[in-house]
């Protein structure tokens, strides 16, 4: 193992570019593949993404308006799907660069945002969104028909869905601040008043519903994935003493 990393390291400039060039075009050509898939389905999706507005009647207000935003759909969806596969090439490439102790932190550190990502994504589809939707929708309604341009529809499910996503990735942030003693995890634990009050405000901002109930799931969420970033990083610290 310990030859293997070694040869991998004296690898020439050129074999380096040659196996970067390699790794991106089979990414590319997946993507490629991804985007035509999501393009024949392009319908199906648009149904999906459809789904949380119910009673939304949905218009064309410019030419083409429905042609650009379900190309934009089909790009995101396969970014989306072909997104697993360019990080596995990453983490391949620079894998013989890294020593077994960086090896161990790194590549389960991003795997896991990658799946903490996708895990808020859902999160935010199956829970926030239709919340949030809802009380657009009934605020006003005897006086307003909803009916909504899809562009800028579509353009509100991106937003909430990749915001929650990112949001996703605070026990991330905390393993990356604590595993560099930048902040430690004493001092995360010692402030969890202030990341709880935040934490209201975040879920104010992304949830805004009149509903108690959806922000406080949504804040309880938050504050959990926050002292799991704690725990892991308490045994992380312990683990190398």
């Amino acid at each position: 193992m310990n030859n293997t990393k070694k040869e991998d390291k004296e690898m020439p400039i050129l074999e380096h570019v040659q196996e970067l060039r390699n790794r991106i075009l089979s990414t590319f050509c997946i993507f490629i593949l991804s985007l035509v898939l999501c393009l024949l389905y392009t319908k199906n999706i648009s149904l999906i993404l459809q789904k949380p507005a119910l009673g939304v009647k949905f218009l064309q207000l410019a030419p083409g308006e429905y042609l650009f935003v379900s190309i934009k759909i089909a790009v995101y969806s396969a970014l989306l799907l072909s997104s697993p596969l360019g990080l596995y090439h990453l983490l391949k490439f620079i894998s013989p660069g890294l020593t077994q102790k960086e090896s161990n932190y790194i590549i389960p550190t991003t795997i896991s945002s990658l799946l903490l990502f996708f895990f808020g994504g859902i999160f935010s589809y199956k829970i926030l969104i239709p919340v949030t939707l809802n009380f657009f929708i009934n605020y006003g309604s005897e006086i307003i028909e909803p009916v909504w341009s899809f562009d800028e529809y579509f353009n509100f499910i991106c937003l909430t869905v990749f915001t929650t996503g990112f949001c996703f990735q605070l026990p991330i942030i905390q393993i990356i601040l604590g595993s560099t003693n930048i902040v430690k995890w004493e001092n995360m634990l010692k402030n969890w008043r202030y990341i709880t009050f935040v934490a209201t405000v975040i879920s104010a901002i992304i949830t805004p519903s009149t509903d108690p109930i959806t922000q406080l799931f949504l804040t309880i969420t938050l504050l959990v994935l926050y002292f799991s970033g704690i725990i892991i990083l308490r045994a992380m610290k312990m683990s190398n003493t």
